[in-house]
């Protein structure tokens, strides 16, 4: 184990770490949710939810990593050699397998539509027209599917200091400073007050049970904790790395990505007469290239910039978490079965190009195909969603604070006791109970929507 690579620097394992967090979910998904559930109300719920569930997971898959040294799996055979936790293991690399697969269809409707606004084909066009017509095509979606999982695999296989380390300190940088122009662009364009306040102005009477469900979920699925990302990159981690704050850190980042998307997406999109802020999943692929349209028909040059860098943002925050994900299953090939990390992730990216192709046709050809009402692409999007990540973010917290040693926990957090951590108790706390239960509750809230 003595090879396999460590980061470089306590600035590379944070952008890193926070670009494994930020990815579709914080600039794509966020919003969605918070136009759908009363603006800011659900940004305060979603602001606690960090705080006490996701970031204790967060806590505990770093120690779990760093105190292994090893990939998910051999983490736990490791730590609890002989016991049946190495299921949690598995679990993760399934995880890391089914999320890519249907991730990487996405990621690659981003990269055709970050073509698009840099050619200037977007404006002028019907999006939902547009969209629908590219979706449902054969081989367009495959193809840019396919340059995506080869941009993830170009930066693994060069490894954890050369490769994750040094492009997550390339693409983080310009995935902020691109969000910094763009707020800008997008408060600057008429009729955006409306947006601001929509954002700002919280409506606690929105603030019902299924809404703080839905922050709870969305703050989980945001972090990306669950099914041993940050496990796998906290095995690369020096043993002199602060877990406590480093976690703290990556949620900030996560979390004002996050925020700063809506201040993005709502000033724009209220500019725009007749657009609705709670358009759902088509906000990014349908609602905003109308508004892309609407800007570029009046301005010009901010249409073109503000549509060129915002589908370049959504590309980066994509292919940050897609580095990550390919890594659980790079890791654990590797190890497992004594490869070269080049033919290890050559044989996981052909893996998710047979898996990814199956996921796109779920919009074309093999639309017709489904088991109980949902195509491969849903399948895959609700196993992860429904199943792997609660499952795993119960167990991985479970494991941290209940079955390892008390004292491997705090020497974990205190860096064997050099390391004075505020709130040690309280963050001890939190791992052992408050996010297991939490986690617990959005999983059986899930399961409950299948008997309603």
């Amino acid at each position: 184990m003595n090879n396999r690579g460590r980061f470089g620097s306590k600035l590379g394992v944070v952008l890193a770490s926070a670009g494994s967090a930020v990815g579709l979910g914080n600039i794509w998904r966020f919003p969605t949710e918070v136009g759908q559930n009363g603006g800011a109300a659900f940004i305060l719920v979603y602001i606690a939810f960090v705080l006490f569930l996701a970031m204790p997971v967060m806590v505990s898959e770093f120690v779990i990593g760093r105190s292994s040294g090893a990939n998910i799996v051999h983490a736990f055979r490791k730590l609890a050699p002989a016991k049946w936790w190495i299921i949690i293991g598995f679990l993760g690399v399934l995880g890391g397998v089914l999320v890519l697969s249907f991730y990487s269809v996405v990621a690659g409707w981003t990269l055709k539509y970050t073509v698009d606004a840099a050619m200037h084909r977007i404006s002028g066009t019907d999006p939902a027209q547009t969209f629908n017509s590219f979706v449902s095509d054969t081989w367009s979606p495959m193809i840019y599917m396919a340059l995506f999982l080869l941009l993830t695999h170009l930066v693994v296989i060069r490894g954890i200091k050369g490769g994750i380390e040094r492009y997550s300190k390339l693409m983080m940088p310009l995935l902020l400073f691109i969000i910094v122009i763009l707020v800008g662009c997008s408060v600057s364009m008429p009729g955006s007050a409306e947006g601001l306040r929509f954002l700002l102005k919280p409506d606690f009477s929105k603030v019902t049970p299924h809404v703080v469900l839905s922050a709870m979920g969305q703050a989980f699925f945001s972090l990306s904790v669950g099914i041993g990302c940050l496990a796998t990159y906290a095995s690369y981690f020096n043993k002199n790395m602060n877990l406590a704050g480093s976690a703290i850190n990556v949620c900030a980042i996560d979390t004002l990505v996050a925020i700063i998307s809506g201040f993005i997406i709502f000033p724009a999109v209220f500019s725009v007469e007749g657009v609705q802020a709670d358009a759902g999943a088509g906000l990014v692929f349908i609602t905003l290239p109308h508004v892309f349209s609407s800007a570029f028909a009046q301005m010009p040059l901010v249409g073109y910039v503000f549509s060129t860098l915002f589908y370049l943002l959504l590309l980066l925050a994509a292919l940050t978490s897609s580095i990550s994900m390919h890594e659980i299953c790079t890791a654990f090939v590797s190890e497992h079965y004594n490869l070269t990390r080049k033919h290890a992730a050559t044989l996981v990216t052909l893996v998710y190009l047979v898996l990814g192709a199956a996921c796109s046709l779920s919009f074309g050809p093999w639309k017709d195909y489904t088991l109980a009402g949902m195509t491969v692409f849903s399948w895959f999007d609700f196993a992860t969603a429904m199943f792997v990540m609660p499952i795993g973010g119960i167990f991985i917290t479970l494991f941290a604070g209940w079955y390892l040693d008390r004292k491997l926990l705090t020497d974990e957090l205190t860096n064997n006791g050099t390391l004075k951590v505020r709130g040690l108790r309280v963050l001890i706390f939190l791992i052992r109970w408050v996010a297991p239960i939490g986690v617990g509750m959005v999983f059986l809230n899930e399961v409950a929507k299948l008997f309603k």
